[in-house]
This record gives structure tokens, C-alpha cells and sequence, in this order.
């Protein structure tokens, strides 16, 4: 375990100094430090409310935080908004998905980012091209789906978060953000989608993961975080700890 230091590394893809967010007179985290390293699985952990959503919202663009500096591959760059973190290279996987139902999986991997051909003024959809897209992101992930043409109210919760993983990972993003990627899943669907995290990291993309499961942790992560009561108390390399380690720092008792 290490004391958790101020000053973001060389080999940080994404950094914060200093990062406070309050809601009114309340304190979602203050001072906060973290840094997330090029080609890792980073952990975030802690107890409900210990601000760790909040923070991944404040680095992503959800929030706009009340102070401290953000830094994104080498640059100073707070992001005003998601969309702003999504053109520099950041995606994010969020708990409730962000599918559309009566979509295809197709239509879904393609959501804001049609493929559209022209003809003459007008701009059509290019359908034939997005589920060919479509076929070779799920392949390149190694994602089993019964046809890009099925509707995502048809699939089950691993296949509807392994579409979401995929369109993230699809888009060229440097870094992909997951807020407990697992929660509502079975036993095969957590492994499957573990997996998928597994390949990205393969494919040199970064990864954090905000996570109640510290086995899950361990398993995945390269560098855990462990957030208690608004603050970042301590950070450690995963193969270096061990489950009990990390509810003692979770609950202060370290």
C-alpha cells in the first residue's frame, strides 16, 4: 500500500490534483488525487457514498467539479460536458446502459454515430455498412450475438452490457470507464463480461472500473483506489494486497 500522491505520473492516461465536488452544503469528495496509467485496469472501490461515482462523473464531463486540476493524456483538460471527453478518447459505460430497446444491436452500436452515405443533397443511412461494421466490432471483442439485426429488448443483461463495452471499445477510445459494469448480473454474465474487460487491456486500451466486488478488483485490476467518506485514502497495486486488506481500508480499520 502506498500514501496516495499528489503528482499525476508520465504514464498517466487520466489525472486529477486536487478535485473537490459539493452539492450545496453537501460533500461529495474534497481534495481528491487519482491517476489512471496507459494500458491498465484501474480500480475504484468503496462504500455507498463514498463519492466514487461522482468522481468518475466529475472526470468524464457529467459534473463540473468546484476545484482541482484534470489531465488527460499529458494535457491539463477539463471536460465541460460527456461529449467533450468522448471526442478526446474517453467512453463510459454507465450503470442503467444507456440502450435504446426497440433498437437493433446494430442501431445501438451506431447510436449519434451513423454511417450515412450521399446521394446528391441528401444524406441517407448507410445500414448495410453499419451491420457489417457491427459484425466486425463484436468479432474483434470476441462477443457472441445471435444477429445484429435482433432488437436489444430481445437480449439478456450480459449481452445488452457486452453491447455497450463493444460500442465504447468500437469507437477508437484511449479509455474506458465502467460504473459496476456486473452489479445486476448473473454468475456466466459477470464472466463474460470480465472477459471482455480482460481484451480490452489486450488491446492496449485503459480501463477504469468502479466496483463494489473486491475479488472482482483483484482479478481485473492492475492499481486499486480505495475511496472513504469523500476522500482518496489510499492506493495499491492489486497483486499486492489481498481482500482483507481492502475492506480494512474501505471501512477505516486499516
Amino acid at each position: 500500500m502506498s500514501a496516495v500522491n499528489h503528482s499525476p505520473s508520465a504514464d498517466a492516461i487520466l489525472a486529477c490534483e486536487g478535485l473537490s465536488k459539493h452539492f450545496g452544503g453537501i460533500r461529495a469528495f474534497t481534495d481528491v488525487a487519482f491517476q489512471a496509467r496507459r494500458g491498465e485496469v484501474t480500480a475504484v472501490i468503496g462504500d455507498n457514498g463514498a463519492g466514487k461515482s461522482t468522481l468518475i462523473r466529475c472526470l468524464v464531463g457529467v459534473h463540473v467539479p468546484d476545484g482541482g486540476q484534470i489531465f488527460f493524456d499529458g494535457r491539463q483538460q477539463p471536460f465541460a460536458n460527456p461529449d467533450e471527453a468522448r471526442k478526446a478518447g474517453i467512453e463510459t459505460v454507465h450503470q442503467n446502459l444507456a440502450l435504446i430497446d426497440e433498437l437493433t444491436v446494430a442501431q445501438n452500436l451506431f447510436l449519434n454515430r451513423e454511417i450515412v452515405r450521399r446521394i446528391g443533397p441528401f444524406a441517407l443511412l448507410d445500414r448495410k455498412a453499419m451491420k457489417q461494421q457491427a459484425r466486425a466490432m463484436l468479432s474483434r471483442l470476441s462477443i457472441n450475438m445471435p444477429s445484429v439485426s435482433q432488437r436489444v429488448r430481445r437480449l439478456s443483461g450480459g449481452q445488452r452490457q457486452a453491447i455497450s463495452i463493444c460500442r465504447a471499445a468500437g469507437s477508437g477510445a484511449k479509455l474506458v470507464v465502467m460504473d459496476e459494469p456486473t452489479a445486476a448480473l448473473g454468475v456466466q454474465e459477470t464472466a463474460n463480461v470480465e472477459a471482455l474487460i480482460r481484451r480490452l487491456r489486450e488491446q492496449a486500451v485503459s480501463v477504469i472500473l468502479v466496483s463494489h466486488n473486491f475479488d472482482q478488483v483483484r482479478r481485473l485490476s492492475d492499481q486499486i483506489w480505495v475511496m472513504r467518506a469523500g476522500r482518496m485514502v489510499a492506493t495499491v497495486r492489486s497483486s499486492e494486497t489481498t481482500g482483507n486488506e481492502l475492506v480494512a481500508l474501505v471501512t477505516g480499520a486499516a
